[in-house]
């Protein structure tokens, strides 16, 4: 059975994504709020993993449209890495390779269980480009195989005025490092 929301719990989250659409404009100039909320009514598995992107501290919020499929594109907009996705590791494997100290899951496991994707390294930039994020914090990134293959995986910051990408084992994990996410409806 697929993941739904109640009437109440959509109303609620509608009303929550909206006015912070509503309030930053800048991110998604000449996107109109009526359509995106009527993609997401047609979509409730998608309004599902998009209230466990607010659920989970991320701010959720639309920006920008895919020119080919016209997929409104949110990505998790809080200031910090969302707050109840830290102290994960990078991935399942990761995770089961831990034999002490084990996070309570991974960063692409619970993308997965939310139904969302983590952001690669290029939309992250993308995202730095809208404000400013991580500052305190930093995110796991989509690692590319030939990194991952070698036991590593990457995470970005704001640091310095800049976007810096740096490395980590990727069974290590961090209070301060959690994952952004992305949802395409």
């Amino acid at each position: 059975m697929k993941p739904f929301l109640r009437t109440e719990e959509t109303a609620s989250l509608l009303k929550i994504v909206k006015n912070r659409f509503l309030k930053n404009m800048n991110r998604h100039p000449n996107i109109e709020w009526e359509r995106v909320e009527e993609k997401l009514l047609a979509n409730p598995e998608k309004l599902w993993s998009l209230n466990q992107m607010e659920l989970t501290g991320g701010e959720p919020d639309v920006v920008g449209q895919d020119d080919i499929t016209g997929e409104y594109i949110f990505m998790d907009c809080s200031p910090e890495s969302p707050k109840d996705r830290r102290s994960v590791c990078y991935d399942p494997e990761a995770l089961a390779s831990r034999k002490q100290n084990k996070p309570q899951n991974s960063a692409l496991g619970m993308a997965a269980e939310m139904g969302i994707e983590v952001l690669n390294e290029e939309e992250y930039k993308f995202l730095q480009q809208l404000g400013k994020f991580d500052t305190k914090t930093s995110s796991w990134l989509k690692t590319p195989d030939g990194i991952r293959n070698l036991g590593g995986a990457i995470f970005g910051d704001w640091r310095y005025g800049h976007v810096f990408i740096y490395h980590n084992g990727a069974e290590s994990y961090y209070g301060a490092r959690g994952f952004r996410g992305s949802l395409r409806v």
